[in-house]
């Protein structure tokens, strides 16, 4: 077969829409998916609980999950060559296992990306509940931040990506100076204090907390999927979708293995299990005021929030694509495809998920329901194995897709890649049953009920082909020449 591809795009059916094309380059998507992926918010609010479970050894479980991400994204990325749709996971299974698997897989999607947002949304109105108290007396409900702040962000979502980069560009770029000046100021304020480096000894993998501590870093690492999901609107998508992926397991990856290290150290090897322990809430800030100053403890617990709302912006703008994508193909009504005149974006789609977000987290908040120990405990934890569940099917689409089509030379990245994927979401799926309550504050016997969602799901959108006989999720393929 010529290694020369191009481009084949099957043009549009009598009033389908399109995203706009040629929109969004590496740099764009690279912020879009780090920026959902809260380097802040994720530091400040799952670290110290990793920590009390697994002890120093943090840093290497950063390192082992970006790994076993990468490991993932090899076929992931073969695959991108030869499609480019803005329905991610539900797209390349499709591909690789047809229609049915794919309409299931949807209603997973749906599942996973909804108690993300719900679970995140909120952690997010507690943060800035306590920081508005802290710094201007000001006392509004949890559900009034969540509200105010949802209206904000979904209009956000629908007034399209330039204007949505320029505030994630800004909000991510704080972020990353402030835990460098963090890390250098733990380096700096060390003295002639021993640099250990005994969070990386293969020894730390043996602790009882090793699968609390996977689960919990794993949802770190949930949004990478967003970098094929604005694969409609990337320029040059054969080279810059790669770019980006690769580029946010990096970093990401780095970012976290850097900063947990540098807290390992400020606090002591031997000591930072016990202190996470006791202060879940305030060491890193107890950290930055000791090695830094004051002004830097004030300004994470600032960009604590920013970093929300930059989580949150980028997770709506992904989702708000996917069920646009989801819409086109015909699994979901066909209104939920309509794009802005304008900017050309899901504006409807965007719309709706903001209102189901709301009712949603209305319905636990008015009702009574701890912002964090039942809501964001309850569905980020469901969003996480759902994600998993997401993650093995489609390494197991690929997998089949390879074997079948012989579109690609390289049996590592064909064959070895993919298989291995498999053999691990199937171990992660395992450690995060397994370690499920460890991811629930309190009693989680009603959250495990939660969890028959994702089967339930599968199975519901499953026999939709046998409803809707129009359901085609191949509306814009890439092909060999």
């Amino acid at each position: 077969m010529s290694n020369t591809q191009h481009e084949v795009v099957v043009p549009p059916s009598v009033g389908e829409t399109r995203l706009k094309s040629n929109s969004l380059g590496f740099i764009g998507i690279a912020f879009f998916v780090v920026s959902a992926a809260a380097p802040m918010a994720a530091f400040v609010g799952a670290s110290p609980v990793i920590f009390s479970a697994m002890g120093p050894g943090v840093p290497l479980v950063y390192v082992l999950v970006a790994l076993v991400i990468a490991v993932f994204a090899v076929g992931y990325l073969k695959m991108s060559r030869h499609i480019v749709s803005a329905g991610g996971f539900v797209a390349y299974i499709s591909r690789g296992l047809g229609r049915h698997a794919a309409t299931g897989a949807a209603g997973i999607v749906i599942v996973t990306y909804v108690s993300l947002q719900v679970g995140l949304w909120a952690q997010f109105a507690v943060f800035a509940q306590q920081l508005a108290s802290r710094l201007f007396g000001l006392d509004l409900p949890v559900w009034g931040w969540v509200l105010a702040f949802l209206i904000i962000t979904t209009a956000l979502t629908m007034r399209g990506v330039d204007l949505n980069l320029r505030i994630l560009g800004v909000l991510l770029v704080l972020e990353i100076i402030a835990i460098a000046a963090l890390v250098i100021g733990i380096v700096a304020g060390s003295g002639g204090k021993d640099m250990s480096l005994v969070s990386f000894a293969p020894s730390q993998l043996v602790q009882p907390g090793l699968g609390v501590a996977v689960l919990f870093v794993f949802a770190c690492f949930t949004t990478f999927e967003a970098t094929t999901v604005f694969a409609e609107e990337a320029r040059e998508p054969r080279r810059t979708i790669p770019r980006a992926l690769f580029a946010v397991i990096i970093f990401v990856g780095v970012f976290y293995t850097v900063a947990t290290w540098a807290i390992s150290v400020a606090v002591g090897p031997d000591k930072v299990q016990d202190a996470a322990t006791n202060d879940l809430a305030g060491i890193i800030f107890s950290v930055a005021g000791k090695y830094v100053g004051p002004w830097l403890d004030i300004t994470m617990q600032v960009l604590v929030v920013s970093s929300f709302i930059a989580m949150l912006i980028g997770v709506q703008n992904m989702f708000s694509r996917y069920v646009f994508a989801l819409a086109r193909g015909g699994a979901l009504p066909k209104p939920l495809s309509r794009v802005s005149k304008k900017a050309q974006v899901p504006a409807t789609a965007a719309l709706v998920n903001g209102i189901v977000i709301a009712v949603i987290l209305m319905a636990f908040l008015w009702s009574g329901a701890d912002p964090i120990v039942i809501v964001f405990s309850w569905f980020v934890a469901l969003g996480t194995v759902g994600f998993i569940v997401m993650m093995g099917f489609a390494s197991v689409s690929i997998l089949v897709f390879f074997i079948r089509e012989k579109l690609e030379r390289g049996f590592w990245s064909t064959r070895v890649a993919p298989a291995a994927a498999i053999v691990l979401m199937v171990t992660v799926l395992t450690i995060a049953i397994a370690n499920y309550d460890a991811m629930l504050s309190g009693d989680g016997s009603i959250a495990r009920q939660l969890l028959w969602f994702i089967p339930v799901a599968f199975a519901g959108g499953a026999v939709l082909p046998l409803v809707k006989k129009d359901i085609d999720f191949d509306r814009i393929t890439t092909a060999g020449g």
